[in-house]
């Protein structure tokens, strides 16, 4: 099923998400939703808060980035390690339209559960660099309640996030 993506200003994109303790069949049809929603926004990763569930599942479109040929769903996924730094525009369904330079780190390790699509779990460590990096970074930021403008800048963020309403104001009329 394809849900709706919650927009910034909505409380639950600045909470703090809960680990997922116990995966069930509840939590394995939630990935498949995630997914799918995903796909049907044209994202290449989204994480629960965006559609509303204040839990640390995201998924990551491991096609689009050259990685494999499913879409991969991370359960409690944390940063590890991380070195260097490097720019690169980003963008976020949460904020449809916008899109401007951020600085995160170049290289990553993330620990996490991926919930397979046979439904069984695995641990998985995941060294990431380029753009699966920087989306592994952007959605596990969505876990704590960060938007990619909250890593620009005080007076970029200010700058960015005026351009975001007047484009919405904008389409609006």
């Amino acid at each position: 099923m394809v849900l709706p993506i919650k927009i910034i200003g909505e409380p639950i994109l600045k909470t703090p998400c809960e680990k997922v303790e116990d995966v069930d069949g509840k939590v394995v049809k939630f990935a498949g939703d995630l997914v799918e929603t995903m796909y049907a926004h044209k994202g290449i990763g989204l994480a629960a808060p965006q559609v509303g569930k204040k839990l640390q599942i995201i998924s990551v479109d491991t096609v689009y980035l050259e990685l494999g040929s499913k879409p991969q769903v991370l359960i409690n996924p944390q940063v590890v390690y991380a070195e260097g730094e490097v720019t690169m525009e980003e963008g976020c369904l949460s904020i449809p339209g916008l899109y401007w330079d951020v600085v995160r780190p170049e290289k990553i390790v993330v620990k996490a559960l991926e919930l397979l699509p046979n439904g069984k779990l695995r641990e998985v460590e995941i060294e990431a660099d380029g753009l699966y990096a920087r989306v592994l970074l952007h959605e596990i930021d969505h876990l704590h309640g960060v938007l990619f403008v909250d890593r620009l800048p005080a007076r970029e963020k200010t700058i960015a996030l005026a351009k975001w309403r007047r484009m919405r104001r904008a389409s609006a009329s």
